[in-house]
């Protein structure tokens, strides 16, 4: 494309027209603002290595901004775009000697992924929001859930806790196999580093319903549905940064998200920390049971821990002998 065409075609766009002052200013701020957006993801890129699977879509948009930003300061200012090149060009020519080294295949610098650190921060002692409640209304403090896929519906699991089925069969209800079938890992990892998943203790009949204002509130339907949004907002992050499988960081504006989700409910005390180790931990439980296609996710409550390993052969039968008899 053409660059004088390009300047032309981009000033349609511009939304103040007949507003000289205001629309230098937004054009200069908005410039500014989005290299300021393009050096964001650059840090990221660094920080974290090349774990976000739409880093060159992302760099697309962000440079087009600048140009867009840029054809329209050059509008407002009354010069051609055309001519700032040549005039640059002419300007660099007679100050440094060129090279001739070939034009570089136009892919993304990508630097070295950055060694594994350690994450293994404490954590503030577990909380535990339902100990004036009797034992019957309580989140168990140790749990193990048993995740396989039904041999009679293939891509479809379903969860067994001490020998009963628990929840709906799940598969990923997408036109492409994604593996959101396992998002369950993402609400066991609440349950077990964050100590809250409405999802769960619906699931296991804990709701406290002693408290009319309790059951409404933090094990209602509103809570619910916020958790299963999380879910499906941490699984569609994680999906563009490779399941975390290579990084130790979250984005901030995602634990922001998740924070300024659940801020009506008793879990808004966790800080972004915990969240990220949640997500993380979330994460690496997905990824076993999305490689293996089964396994036992142990949630211990009091330590803050989740793991998960495969099934048995005799714990696979035993898991579709259950599920088949319903």
């Amino acid at each position: 494309m053409d660059i004088d065409d390009y300047q032309q075609r981009a000033w349609a766009y511009d939304q103040h027209p007949d507003e000289p002052r205001k629309g230098i200013t937004i054009a200069l701020l908005g410039l500014g603002g989005e290299v300021g957006t393009l050096q964001t993801s650059q840090k990221k890129l660094v920080r974290d290595g090349d774990v976000h699977v739409d880093h060159r879509p992302a760099l697309i948009e962000d440079l087009g901004d600048i140009l867009w930003y840029v054809a329209d300061t050059a509008t407002w200012l009354g010069v051609q775009l055309g001519d700032v090149a040549a005039a640059n060009l002419q300007k660099i020519s007679s100050r440094w000697d060129s090279h001739d080294r070939p034009f570089p295949r136009l892919e993304p610098v990508t630097p070295a992924m950055p060694p594994p650190f350690d994450i293994s921060r404490a954590l503030p002692p577990a909380r535990m929001y339902d100990g004036s409640y009797s034992p019957p209304e309580r989140l168990p403090r140790r749990i193990e859930v048993y995740l396989a896929e039904l041999d009679d519906m293939p891509g479809t699991v379903r969860p067994v806790v001490d020998g009963k089925p628990i929840g709906d069969r799940v598969n990923d209800n997408s036109h492409d196999p994604d593996g959101y079938r396992w998002h369950d890992a993402f609400h066991l990892a609440n349950l077990a580093t964050l100590g809250w998943s409405p999802v769960f203790r619906a699931l296991l009949g804990r709701k406290r319903r002693s408290n009319p204002a309790t059951d409404s509130v933090e094990d209602g339907g509103r809570a619910i549905a916020v958790e299963e949004g999380l879910s499906a907002m941490v699984f569609e992050a994680a999906s563009r940064a490779r399941m975390y499988a290579h990084s130790q960081v979250v984005d901030t504006s995602i634990l922001t998200t998740c924070q300024r989700m659940v801020a009506p409910f008793e879990v808004s005390d966790c800080s972004a920390l915990e969240w990220e180790r949640a997500i993380l931990n979330g994460c690496e439980v997905w990824r076993t049971l999305h490689d293996t296609g089964h396994g036992v996710v142990t949630c211990d409550l009091d330590t803050r821990s989740i793991s998960v390993r495969p099934m048995s052969q005799g714990e696979r039968a035993a898991h579709a002998a259950t599920c088949t008899a319903l």
